[in-house]
């Protein structure tokens, strides 16, 4: 699980760094909230995953640990293309309000499954 981590973080990292280079360009700063979620919620958090993983858990292989991993990415995922519709005007707060409130409840989960993780892991 620790390689899948840290790909995906560095997956995110591009893509907020690419999204951060374009903003600056362009001098137009309405996906900052998307930009901060790429690097916190995909990158940061992601990356934090994969470290626990390598340097402390013994249960990387179990169910519980693939799941984890996907609620995680499938909920950020959502997130930042929820948010950066709405901060790019795409498409009506009130359609995506639900969505990114399903992918703030995901990520939350992945969270809480991680500590499961860290608890139940031998040598954390």
């Amino acid at each position: 699980m620790d390689k899948k981590f840290v790909t995906s973080s560095l997956g995110y990292a591009i893509l907020g760094m690419l999204l951060g280079i374009y903003m600056a360009a362009s001098h137009n700063h309405g996906q900052l909230v998307t930009h901060a979620h790429i690097m916190l919620a995909g990158f940061v958090v992601s990356f934090i995953y994969g470290l626990c993983h390598k340097l402390w858990l013994t249960n990387g292989d179990t169910s519980l640990a693939k799941v984890q991993f996907w609620i995680h990415q499938v909920g950020v995922l959502i997130m930042v293309v929820g948010l950066f519709l709405l901060y790019g005007q795409f498409i009506a707060m009130e359609v995506l309000d639900p969505i990114l409130a399903l992918s703030s409840i995901l990520v939350l989960v992945g969270m809480v499954l991680m500590k499961v993780l860290f608890i139940r892991s031998k040598s954390a």
